[in-house]
């Protein structure tokens, strides 16, 4: 498929949005990044975009044609990606300096195409001016519903987690109770965010249990949760590596975990054959330590990209084992990664299906960087 071909595909009605970023060349007069989205227009549909540029912000509206031609130019000229969101499918688009790739993949389950009124308000599964006793009591919110103008970045993270969430509840059945474990809970924001969805709105007779080493914090989250009469939520003092309380469980969350504490999560995960896990991994010191390879010496002598590479190599051999053993697995931004370069949040969904050529190519991947992850040791690997 061309690139042409590709955009005669994707921009139409069933585009939710397209991202794209990455400068080849260091310009500042160029957008950091470029967002697009569908917007109705009267009687028909144009192409909202919206530029990057330091700290502000500049939209204009394309027509069909026009939009077309203006991203063969930024991906032929001056952007190394483009990733694209469909109702039905998703794309993407890999400039180098000599050639392009394009990828195009149906999706499963068809998503919900977002308001495309011009001057939209973001819709947020909790909504401001809604009281909502953990937002109250966790700083987030007032007791009229308004958002804490300090806490607004915390609450559209929850909103975003709760959003990836929403995309996975065809994987969570209303038949029997559905077990959730929560490792490295913490001050378990978006532990009460995940209870509150599931059972109070959505209506899944669920299981949630938080675990964390911080004898305060899981003292404070159990008055909570009592405080709401959540029966079915507990919060426990535990270590991920040992914590064997339960048999089988359908979904994992790992948020923020640091370094190792990630993988012996995602093996336990695997180990209880859960359906759904959501991971964002923190602090990838293992493969600092051990990266080695002569031929990309000229990266790796410089500490601030070794660690940076560390942190997309650790977590592509995460994404790559789970899909060798059965999971379809994604790298997605959890929030706008101008908040933080390491909230990538690694979402994974049993499919049954092992993929030899993901161990294969993983494999030869770590033996040119003299890798040898725990996780890969904790899978047998």
């Amino acid at each position: 498929m061309t690139i042409e071909e590709l955009l005669e595909q994707c921009i139409q009605k069933n585009l939710i949005d397209l991202t794209i970023s990455g400068l080849k060349k260091k310009n500042e007069e160029l957008p950091v990044k470029i967002k697009v989205r569908p917007v109705a227009m009267k009687d028909k549909i144009e192409y909202q975009v919206s530029e990057f540029i330091g700290r502000k912000v500049f939209h204009k509206n394309y027509k069909k044609d026009e939009l077309k031609k203006k991203i063969t130019d930024w991906m032929q000229e001056d952007y190394k990606q483009a990733q694209f969101t469909m109702t039905d499918a998703t794309a993407q688009i890999l400039s180098g300096k000599h050639s392009q790739t394009v990828k195009y993949k149906k999706c499963k389950e068809v998503r919900v195409q977002r308001d495309l009124s011009h001057n939209r308000t973001k819709r947020y599964i909790l909504p401001e001016g809604t009281p909502v006793g953990f937002l109250i009591d966790l700083g987030v919110m007032t007791k009229e519903g308004k958002i804490v103008r300090q806490k607004y970045d915390k609450y559209r993270q929850i909103n975003r987690f709760l959003e990836f969430v929403e995309d996975i509840l065809p994987q969570l059945s209303k038949e029997r109770e559905q077990t959730i474990i929560d490792f490295g809970c913490g001050k378990s924001y978006l532990t009460f965010a995940m209870y509150y969805y599931l059972k109070e709105l959505k209506g899944y007779d669920i299981r949630i249990i938080g675990l964390d080493l911080k004898e305060d914090v899981i003292a404070h989250c159990n008055e909570l949760k009592d405080k709401y009469g959540y029966g079915k939520l507990s919060f426990l003092v535990g270590d991920i590596a040992s914590y064997t309380d339960v048999d089988a469980v359908d979904m994992v969350v790992t948020l923020h975990a640091c370094d190792t504490a990630t993988d012996y999560a995602l093996a336990k995960a695997v180990q209880w054959g859960a359906k759904v896990i959501l991971s964002v991994p923190c602090c990838q010191h293992e493969a600092n330590r051990m990266m080695e390879n002569e031929l990309l010496q000229p990266v790796l002598q410089y500490g601030i990209l070794k660690e940076r590479m560390a942190a997309i190599m650790t977590d592509a051999v995460r994404a790559n084992l789970l899909t060798a053993k059965g999971y379809d697995t994604q790298i997605l931004e959890f929030i706008d990664m101008e908040h933080t370069p390491k909230n990538l949040l690694i979402r994974a969904v049993y499919t049954g299906k092992d993929s030899e050529n993901a161990a294969e190519a993983l494999k030869n991947m770590e033996e040119a960087l003299h890798l040898n992850l725990t996780l890969n040791k904790l899978m047998g690997e």
